[in-house]
């Protein structure tokens, strides 16, 4: 097993911190782009494209105007995950103690192999109505010459250790189903499946699926 330890975000973490959150959701608009151009009705598209364009104009514009319809699609998942990493690089990742560190029933977590931060999660009080007493999990990511060695599972046990130590009842989390990777994670783990939805318009278009998990925490006896 790699010698890594987990412990509490300090200052000194904020860049590398940033970089892995950002790193790690670019990732994903790769998968999201190849899965889109597997849609069936993508490819309907396409093909329409070029027949009708082929129809009044020529081949050369007829491939010119799949490319761009291939070149939309490209933007549109790249744009989801952008726009992503913005929101949270003004919001919560901007000020990370403050925002995590200085809030009751927050916290932040790094993992930390050889001097080098290569992992992450943070821990906030669930949004939804019905979650006074979750706590959810959010920021988790791994270096990519890191995964594989267990760093994952443990930054999130350190989560569940968090909400358990505060009484809480249950660990929420949204991702996506595209992260692959990380569902089979959480499963692992013990996480269930609650809730699956688009969450907005461009996300139905490119079949972007959210998915909520829970990970009830068992009551002491």
């Amino acid at each position: 097993m790699s010698n890594y330890v987990i412990r509490v975000y300090k200052d000194s973490d904020c860049d590398v911190a940033r970089h892995l959150f950002a790193c790690g959701i670019k990732e994903h608009s790769k998968k999201i782009f190849y899965h889109a151009l597997g849609l069936h009705y993508i490819w309907l598209l396409l093909v329409l494209v070029f027949i009708l364009v082929l129809n009044f104009v020529s081949v050369t514009m007829s491939i010119l105007a799949v490319t761009m319809v291939i070149l939309s699609v490209w933007f549109g998942a790249r744009h989801m995950y952008t726009s992503c990493i913005r929101l949270a690089l003004s919001n919560d990742m901007l000020d990370i103690r403050k925002y995590y560190l200085q809030r009751e029933g927050y916290c932040f977590w790094v993992a930390e192999l050889e001097g080098e931060v290569v992992g992450t999660v943070a821990a906030l009080p669930s949004h939804l109505p019905s979650g006074e007493k979750h706590l959810q999990l959010k920021r988790l990511s791994v270096s990519k010459g890191h995964r594989g060695k267990g760093i994952g599972k443990q930054l999130c046990r350190t989560m569940i250790d968090f909400a358990r130590k505060r009484g809480c009842d249950a660990v929420v989390l949204t991702t996506t189903l595209t992260q692959t990777d990380a569902c089979v994670l959480y499963e692992k783990m013990g996480f269930r499946r609650t809730h699956t939805y688009y969450p907005k318009l461009l996300a139905k278009l490119l079949d972007c699926r959210d998915v909520d998990y829970q990970y009830d925490i068992p009551s002491v006896q």
